[in-house]
């Protein structure tokens, strides 16, 4: 098991680490015990949140309201919880 991630019933809570103002949105690996993902969106207005919950949604197969903020608003490390993905979050590192 991977510091990034948990898993508990249908819900995956992940800690990611974020770079807005990117070229274009990816995901960038590790970054210590976070998964690294680089938004093509500005910090701007929360806009780089809603970005990132869009990647997050598409990435995991799920529809936006099974994506949810938890913690890091304001910050570039975040806990995000996805319900109801069948994506294995260690195949994002492949």
């Amino acid at each position: 098991m991977s510091g990034w991630y948990r898993r508990s019933g249908d819900v995956l809570t992940l800690t990611l680490h974020i770079q807005p103002g990117a070229k274009r949105s990816e995901i960038a690996g590790l970054h210590g015990e976070a998964l690294k993902i680089r938004l093509a969106a500005p910090p701007i207005e929360g806009r780089a949140n809603e970005a990132l919950l869009r990647f997050i949604a598409d990435t995991f197969g799920v529809s936006l309201r099974q994506v949810e903020l938890k913690q890091g608003g304001q910050s570039r490390h975040k806990l995000v919880a996805v319900t109801g993905s069948k994506v294995e979050p260690e195949s994002l590192l492949l």
